[in-house]
């Protein structure tokens, strides 16, 4: 599949998942998704597509909400472009993480209240609030600029509450299968912070899963071999101390220098091979205790159902997962993916998947066409800026598209500073 060299060439990329009218609302709405200002309400779109070319705006509304398309197909799509031009590599590391998108009305489908992290300050103060809980499975891609990775959205679930509805975990299970029968040549790396410890108990093909310990685990030996004496085998050995007791017996850490979202930190590092048999049974585990030598960060506990892991390697790619939460907060705060007002059927869920693809695309057309060259615009506050944010890369597409779509009209006016101005205010525009 060959590269895209602009936004209008990368589109046509996915009109196998639609017919010939889907495509062209497929293309329209999207394309008025990256470019409209302000709220991101279905109406606000369909004013942003010309008025000559769009159609009634209940077109839009039913296309989104019931029309003859699969949002696994463009997902399936999407991922096999991602992985071809940004992460050729044979083993991928994807990140895994949940995120409630805040909605109004009480008769959204599949909305309900659920837990807060955003406005949850403490352990103590818990918030509930009102929207859909989804889960987001994401690739991690390094920047070719340097600095943290980008975290690209390739597949969102949403979670319904109901004895029948899948748990968290559940649904992170079911999107990491999916992804491997997609990509039956790629072994997979599964970051995800201690509510997705869980993963460690499935048995997923070609996958690793590193995610975070809790302080209180109940943790044992391997079992030991076998007597030869009558009766059943062990299947554990003897109970080791919580996590934060065995911190504390540790007297040979070793110094090493760990890749933390793009920079190298001093850490140091203990790691043993355990069982933690309440969660993974039977099977080995490696446990990686991650110590600041300046003391201002808590010790960190991790864990991997891969034993032959470099603990160095587990420490990093857990830093790594932080990009997940950017991109959950640019999804919210550039791309508005809480606005859309489709609440009936499966409208909900599409609105927030066409979100989520929009992210990753916008990300992957920036790193094909500026990777040589990325730029934003000249602050005098951003002193210390050395690489593109999202908010640059949408930016970025802005400026083509509306350079495309007003270049006629912009060569008729008198002064060339007229457009020039004109594109950078709408470039820029939130």
């Amino acid at each position: 599949m060959p590269a895209p060299t602009s936004w209008l060439t990368f589109l046509p990329l996915f009109a196998g998942c639609f017919n010939a009218p889907s495509q062209i609302l497929f293309e329209q709405l999207v394309t008025a998704w990256a470019l409209c200002p302000g709220r991101r309400t279905l109406t606000r779109l369909w004013s942003v597509i010309p008025a000559e070319r769009r159609r009634r705006y209940e077109a839009y509304a039913r296309w989104v909400r019931e029309g003859d398309w699969s949002p696994d197909e463009l997902w399936r799509r999407l991922v096999v472009h991602l992985v071809e031009h940004l992460a050729s590599d044979g083993r991928l590391t994807l990140l895994a993480d949940d995120t409630l998108v805040n909605k109004s009305g009480r008769e959204v489908d599949g909305a309900g209240f659920f837990h807060d992290a955003v406005t949850s300050t403490a352990v103590a103060h818990k918030v509930t609030a009102w929207g859909l809980n989804v889960v987001v499975l994401a690739l991690r891609v390094p920047a070719p600029w340097g600095g943290e990775p980008l975290a690209l959205p390739v597949m969102i679930r949403l979670r319904r509450k109901g004895e029948k509805e899948l748990t968290l975990v559940e649904l992170a299970a079911t999107m990491i299968l999916q992804l491997t029968r997609w990509l039956p040549e790629h072994r997979f790396r599964v970051v995800a912070d201690g509510a997705y410890a869980s993963l460690l108990r499935y048995d997923l093909p070609r996958t690793v899963v590193i995610t975070r310990l809790r302080c209180d685990a109940a943790l044992n030996d391997l079992a030991p071999p076998r007597t030869g004496r009558p009766g059943r085998p062990r299947t554990r050995g003897d109970r080791l101390p919580t996590p934060p007791e065995l911190a504390a017996q540790v007297t040979n850490w070793t110094s090493v220098k760990v890749c933390a979202r793009g920079q190298m930190i001093e850490r140091r590092l203990w790691s043993r091979t355990l069982l933690w048999y309440e969660t993974a049974r039977s099977r080995p585990l490696l446990l990686v205790i991650v110590r600041d030598p300046a003391g201002h960060q808590p010790d960190d506990y991790f864990i991997t159902s891969d034993i032959s892991m470099a603990p160095a390697e587990v420490a990093g790619l857990y830093s790594d997962r932080w990009a997940i939460e950017v991109t959950n907060r640019n999804l919210k705060q550039y791309l508005g993916i809480q606005h859309p007002q489709s609440w009936v059927g499966d409208g909900p869920e599409r609105v927030v998947a066409l979100a989520g693809w929009l992210y990753s695309a916008v990300w992957q057309w920036y790193v094909l066409v500026h990777a040589e060259h990325p730029s934003w615009p000249d602050r005098p506050w951003y002193t210390t800026k050395r690489t593109p944010s999202f908010a640059d890369a949408l930016a970025a597409l802005r400026r083509e598209t509306w350079s495309a779509i007003l270049g006629a009209p912009a060569r008729d006016l008198h002064s060339p500073k007229i457009p020039a101005t004109l594109i950078s205010v709408l470039a820029d525009a939130a």
